[in-house]
């Protein structure tokens, strides 16, 4: 496989930073009240996932490995300011929707993890596609989750109340019963977020696909990172190749 179709594959399923690894809860809980909300919360987020890999990878050789962290979260910053002035000036509703939640992505461990653990060792072109990988995979599940939600709690999909176009394909008896259901609200309140959460990981765990909640039993993970024996091997290797 290309390496970087491999990076895109890897973003978006092998290691989906929300289905999978379990990363950036906190938007994930909270603003995916609808499929729209959790759309444009994942776009903008990739916006900002791939020019701070870009931006973190040109220039992981000349910031000082002290200065990494502060670093990355000033030009973190810097990408969220400049997109959250475009969502006001262009697209002031779905700013006002998602709120303090732009801001934060400053925070989000997503962006930051994938700047250490990724950015700061690829090269340009590389970091890019594995931001737009893992922004892609993180708006796709931010969208089911608020697709989830919306259908159960408002009764509409993409903002569409479904049910009047069912009426032509079923009987009026059937659409009559169907018609008379009330969403259950809860769905679109904080409760429901983790309702749905917990669904999908059990339904993960159920399944036996990977995810952070469900390691394989033949995995070498001890779940023991202190002593950690594939841990001190891997930062032994690296310090002999950096002398």
């Amino acid at each position: 496989m290309n390496k970087y179709v491999e990076r895109l594959y890897n973003g978006i399923f092998k290691e989906n930073p929300t289905l999978i690894l379990m990363l950036g809860m906190c938007p994930t809980l909270a603003v995916t009240t609808s499929s729209i909300n959790g759309l444009g919360m994942g776009l903008t987020t990739t916006i900002v996932l791939m020019a701070s890999n870009f931006i973190i990878s040109l220039l992981r050789k000349i910031i000082p490995n002290r200065m990494r962290i502060p670093s990355y979260i000033v030009i973190v910053a810097s990408m969220v300011t400049i997109v959250q002035l475009l969502l006001q000036a262009y697209l002031p509703s779905l700013y006002n929707t998602l709120g303090i939640y732009i801001p934060l992505i400053v925070v989000n461990c997503i962006i930051l993890g994938r700047a250490e653990a990724y950015a700061s060792k690829h090269n340009c072109i590389l970091s890019l596609f594995d931001g737009i990988g893992m922004g892609l995979g993180f708006t796709l599940a931010l969208t089911c989750i608020g697709l989830v939600r919306e259908i159960l709690g408002s009764g509409t999909f993409f903002g569409i109340e479904f049910a009047p176009l069912f009426k032509d394909l079923v009987g009026s008896n059937i659409y009559g019963f169907f018609s008379q259901l009330e969403p259950a609200t809860i769905f679109v309140m904080a409760p429901g977020a983790f309702f749905v959460l917990a669904g999908l990981t059990a339904i993960q765990n159920r399944l036996k696909l990977p995810s952070a909640t469900n390691t394989s039993k033949n995995s070498d993970c001890d779940h023991d990172c202190l002593h950690c024996h594939n841990h001190v091997s891997e930062k032994s290797c690296e310090l002999k190749e950096e002398k």
